[in-house]
């Protein structure tokens, strides 16, 4: 079972939504929330990864407000403080790194909508992320990442209908990453729309490419962390 765990964001306190695999240990992933919040399905992603065997943790970037309407999302995502954002997605990385139940030395990280263009963001903040994994994500001129400074190896998934991260972001920034010799795999799936992956938004939900996008992900992170 998924609890509300608390951890140090340079020097302040941050709390997010940890569960473990039971077996006790595993590769550790950091999950970024979408602009609805920590809510129920972040929470659940959480509790999938740890079905497969990783330590998962989803920091809380809105400090415990969640929304289910996309102008309150909106407005959430608009008054993130980012520079505590980046402290409190490091502060996940390094707590998961430093946790008995964590294996290996380096963890992943995978974010959607929002989250997706934070883990980008992330990848480049911390050298500990060798695995990031961006569902329709794009990069925010805000928190433009510095690809020069990753170690990470890059994975992405984009719907084939999505006015904010389509086809071409997904093709330039893989692109743009494999010009700087970093690994890179960007995936398109046909006939979907942004927000494919959450199948609590039935209006959007895609249950085929969310299956494949899926096996691709656990398949990445094994690769990139071990198992």
């Amino acid at each position: 079972m998924g609890e509300i765990v608390e951890f140090t964001s340079n020097g302040m306190s941050a709390r997010g939504w940890m569960e473990l695999p039971e077996s006790g240990r595993g590769p550790g992933v950091v999950v970024i929330q979408e602009w609805w919040g920590l809510d129920p399905h972040i929470k659940d992603v959480v509790g999938r990864f740890a079905r497969e065997g990783f330590v998962a943790l989803a920091p809380d970037l809105y400090n415990g407000k969640e929304t289910a309407e996309p102008d309150e999302g909106e407005k959430l995502m608009m008054a993130m403080d980012l520079d505590r954002v980046a402290k409190d997605m490091k502060g996940a990385v390094d707590f998961l790194v430093a946790h008995a139940a964590v294996t290996g030395s380096g963890v992943g990280a995978v974010g959607f909508c929002m989250g997706g263009g934070l883990v980008l963001w992330l990848a480049c903040l911390s050298d500990k992320v060798t695995a990031a994994v961006a569902f329709y994500g794009a990069p925010w001129p805000e928190a433009s990442p510095n690809f020069k400074s990753s170690v990470a190896a890059f994975q992405g998934h984009y719907a084939e209908h999505d006015d904010w991260a389509g086809p071409e972001v997904a093709q330039q920034l893989e692109g743009r990453l494999r010009d700087l010799g970093l690994l890179a795999e960007f995936f398109v799936y046909p006939g979907t729309r942004h927000a494919f992956f959450n199948d609590d938004r039935p209006e959007d939900h895609d249950a085929g490419a969310s299956k494949i996008a899926w096996q691709r992900t656990l398949e990445f992170l094994r690769n990139r962390l071990g198992r």
